[in-house]
């Protein structure tokens, strides 16, 4: 008799059937998932907790407390991280780093913001600063094509996947990297979308992005948002490395934005993107704003250097698998440093810290003073005077007759007292790294009295004010109380005023002789040579002069 029909039979006579058990109904699943998403943007290389304002921000108390730095990120990330959390960023990982990662191609960022976890990043314009090759093999591995392998060995290539949707090859319009990623937590699917502001073009270096083309980031990432639906992924993050500015000492959790390029994508893209995780301005805001359908969506930004993390808790609907808007609710964590630091990352990058210390150690010259980023009131800097002089110096034998340096590319100050064990007023290599950190080639072209003075007029545009760096010979006058376009006037070179029918040798790094910042008309300059790397132009410099004192700013004259 077969075990059903003898189960029968004793339930017929009344029998207890032994070892025969009802079974309870299986468990069913919460209705929703919950998922914890943990952000970084405009990371920059800052293994090391960062200096100066670099290392400072604004707690939730609205107190300035010291933050970042690779070993306090990890323990807060691990702090922060449950069973259910994804890690992500928003681009600026590498570029613009200090020399303990520079000096590597980044490559030590990158493996540390893999080992912490980071699965997907969009792409930020300073992934781009050593071209599109380099970031290729960033993502991909193998050893630098002129360095060859680090000391780490060959490089295997990041753990995590750079996204771009408005990244697209010239010759095709295909992507030219990865768009999105979908990814799986507590058994729902998450897809992420990356976007780059699409300015990358006038503020990367031009010939080594010459064969991609950046789209509109609403145009690319509603586009995106349509193939993953297609593959019924309705949770969808958007990553972009665009954001907003906020009001002065913008405490994190704080909304106030001033509403810019980043709101536009924010409050323009798919409704079906849930929320957007912003970067670039180096702010940190936590916004609601409203999608085409008038539905509330999360905007928030990290601020930089690794000083923040951001922390999004939301629950995703494992029925139709899109995220319950009202259950998503964001928070910016400052990476204080009253936290242990996280043992293994601090060794790791104390390995890095020696490695480069040979280089970074080395004196180039001496300050007699600060020489800092500070403007007078007509803009002018004492050290990006100091750059200009050394550009020059640096671009003579090219037939360089002037320079001009770009305020932006000037990164931090030069101070005067010691950093390390150098002693009081050295400067060393790793400082003056600090300084110029993108490896930018220096050229000459050259430009009439007349387009020289268009290009000075190129200093104010609706992005803003960019006051350009002269060498000593260079002089102008400003007045902003003109209209923009006839702000400039009384250019003199070596004392004498400008023939607008002449043409000058005007010198520049390549970013600028590329357009960069708005300044296209250095774009029609004839004649252009390129030279040495700006860093080795103003390293030769300081050795050459030994002591260097803050020049007086007379250069530009006005208000």
């Amino acid at each position: 008799m077969t075990r059903r029909r003898t189960f029968l039979a004793c339930a017929a006579a009344g029998l207890t059937v032994v070892g025969v058990a009802a079974q309870p109904a299986a468990a069913r699943p919460a209705p929703t998932a919950s998922v914890r998403l943990l952000a970084l943007n405009d990371f920059h290389g800052n293994l090391e907790p960062p200096s100066g304002s670099s290392g400072r921000a604004i707690d939730e108390n609205g107190e300035t407390v010291l933050a970042g730095g690779a070993a306090y990120i990890a323990t807060h990330l691990k702090q922060l991280r449950n069973r259910d959390t994804l890690t992500v960023a928003q681009g600026d990982l590498m570029g613009a780093s200090p020399l303990i990662s520079a000096a590597y191609h980044d490559e030590p960022s990158v493996q540390f913001l893999g080992d912490v976890g980071v699965t997907a990043s969009a792409v930020g314009n300073h992934e781009f600063d050593e071209g599109y090759g380099e970031l290729r093999r960033i993502q991909n591995g193998g050893c630098h094509p002129v360095d060859g392998c680090s000391p780490a060995g060959r490089w295997r290539g990041a753990k995590f996947d750079y996204l771009g949707a408005n990244v697209l090859l010239k010759k095709n319009d295909r992507p030219a990297i990865r768009p999105w990623t979908i990814r799986r937590v507590n058994g729902v699917r998450v897809g992420f979308i990356g976007v780059v502001t699409k300015t990358t073009p006038s503020i990367v270096t031009a010939e080594g992005i010459k064969d991609l083309t950046f789209q509109d980031e609403v145009e690319a990432a509603n586009r995106a948002a349509r193939e993953l639906k297609k593959r019924h992924v309705r949770a969808m993050v958007l990553l972009v490395h665009e954001g907003d500015q906020v009001k002065p000492d913008a405490r994190p959790d704080e909304c106030g934005i001033v509403p810019g390029a980043g709101s536009r994508i924010a409050q323009q893209a798919d409704p079906e993107i849930d929320m957007v995780l912003s970067g670039h301005t180096h702010q940190q805001y936590v916004c609601s704003v409203k999608d085409p359908k008038g539905a509330p969506r999360l905007f928030s930004s990290g601020s930089s250097f690794g000083r923040v993390i951001t922390e999004v808790n939301l629950k995703v609907d494992r029925r139709t698998g899109d995220i319950v808007r009202s259950s998503v609710k964001g928070d910016n964590h400052v990476v204080t440093r009253d936290v242990p630091a996280d043992p293994a990352t601090e060794k790791f990058v104390q390995t890095w810290k020696e490695r480069v210390s040979v280089i970074a150690d080395k004196p180039i010259g001496k300050i007699t003073a600060d020489l800092t980023r500070t403007p007078s009131p007509a803009g002018e800097t004492a050290l990006g005077d100091v750059i200009a002089d050394a550009q020059l110096a640096g671009t003579r034998d090219l037939g360089g007759q002037v320079a001009l340096m770009n305020p932006g590319g000037v990164r931090t100050d030069l101070t005067y007292a010691a950093s390390g064990s150098e002693g009081d007023g050295v400067v060393t290599y790793g400082e003056a790294f600090a300084v110029q950190p993108f490896s930018n080639v220096m050229g000459v072209t050259s430009l009439t009295g007349a387009q020289l003075d268009a290009l000075l007029e190129q200093q104010w545009t609706s992005a803003g004010e960019k006051i350009l760096q002269p060498s000593a010979n260079l002089r102008f006058t400003i007045d902003r109380s003109k209209p923009v376009g006839d702000r400039v006037s009384a250019i003199t070179i070596d004392g004498a005023a400008i023939d607008p029918a002449a043409t000058y040798k005007v010198a520049a790094n390549n970013f600028l002789l590329g357009g960069g910042d708005g300044f296209t008309v250095f774009t029609e300059g004839t004649d252009q040579v390129l030279g040495q790397i700006d860093l080795d132009a103003f390293v030769a410099y300081f050795t050459a002069q030994g002591t260097i004192a803050p020049p007086p700013l007379d250069r530009i004259s006005g208000q």
